[in-house]
């Protein structure tokens, strides 16, 4: 019940920073004026999103999970000063993800920076049937295989069968969850224990799949369009 409060407290607060922005950004300022409307136009154009006002105009059902929170400490001519990380991980289920990180003195004050910092950084994600097990042609899995990397650690996603579900750790189980995948393999190398480098490394993946130019399912629609013809 403290979690779901925690949440209902940060949407008050979020309602209320919204009806108070003011954009600075041309993009910022087409969105709040409805001239921009489709978040994946935006993501497709290329354009940075510099504004996190944006993201909550244009994905208002975003949900948020704190993945890590621990204590820093740097050395100043006063002596050590403390604070506190966030690391977190959001998503709508629909197809759109991305992560965050921020520091701040107080615990909460840390994870609302870095929910901010992870709205600058979306990330839209394909989705598709690529395995050659199911080729039912639906959207519960993604395309092809896919790896991303960040520091030692390397990521892999393969498009698994209807029914197979998440197989995967726990960090990238997360972030899948919350870009709305039902169904993929994972395998991942490296350092495994550090849940930041996983959480990069996944994402960086799932952000493959924007550069890629043909999926299985569409090389098996033109193959089979080809031998009709």
């Amino acid at each position: 019940m403290a979690r779901k409060r925690n949440q209902r407290r940060h949407s008050n607060r979020g309602e209320d920073a919204l009806s108070k922005w003011v954009p600075k950004t041309t993009l910022g300022k087409a969105v709040l004026s409805g001239q921009v409307t489709n978040i994946d136009e935006v993501l497709a154009s290329g354009q940075r999103v510099l504004e996190p006002e944006i993201i909550d105009v244009l994905l208002p059902n975003m949900e948020d999970d704190v993945l890590e929170i621990e204590s820093t400490q740097r050395m100043t001519p006063c002596g050590r000063k403390m604070q506190m990380k966030a690391v977190v991980v959001i998503g709508d289920k629909n197809g759109h993800v991305a992560y965050g990180a921020g520091k701040a003195p107080e615990t909460r004050d840390a994870i609302s920076e870095a929910i901010r910092d992870a709205k600058k950084r979306v990330v839209r994600v394909p989705f598709g049937c690529g395995s050659w097990e199911c080729g039912c042609g639906g959207k519960h899995s993604i395309s092809q295989t896919v790896s991303g990397k960040c520091a030692s650690s390397t990521v892999t996603i393969k498009p698994a069968p209807k029914g197979v579900g998440l197989v995967a750790g726990h960090v990238t189980r997360r972030v899948l969850e919350l870009v709305g995948l039902k169904d993929a393999w994972t395998f991942i190398k490296g350092r495994t224990r550090n849940d930041f480098n996983t959480l990069v490394a996944t994402v960086n993946a799932l952000d493959e799949l924007n550069h890629l130019k043909h999926g299985f399912g569409q090389q098996q629609e033109e193959k089979g369009n080809g031998e009709s013809e």
